[in-house]
């Protein structure tokens, strides 16, 4: 899927991951790890495209916080193992 992005789309998702990436590889001294970073950026990232009752809107929360931590764990390999080479 990653590929299919227009290139704008992918360098910004590049940028993004390397930088929460970076932030989870120092989750010894900060506590983000990569599961805290998700549910922080998740609500931003994706949502609902309609409302709805706090129980959906809390379930498609969740599944958006899972597919970012497996995003910011998996960054290398999604994005490009020279992921750390954008600082």
């Amino acid at each position: 899927l990653v590929s299919q992005l227009p290139e704008a789309n992918l360098t910004l998702l590049r940028h993004l991951f390397g930088v929460l990436h970076h932030i989870e590889q120092n989750s010894g001294v900060n506590q983000m790890n990569a599961f805290n970073l998700a549910l922080c950026i998740a609500p931003n990232m994706l949502w609902l495209p309609s409302p709805t009752g706090p129980e959906e809107e809390s379930r498609s929360t969740k599944k958006v916080a899972l597919l970012v931590q497996f995003l910011i764990e998996n960054s290398g390999e999604i994005f490009g193992g020279d992921i750390a080479a954008l600082f």
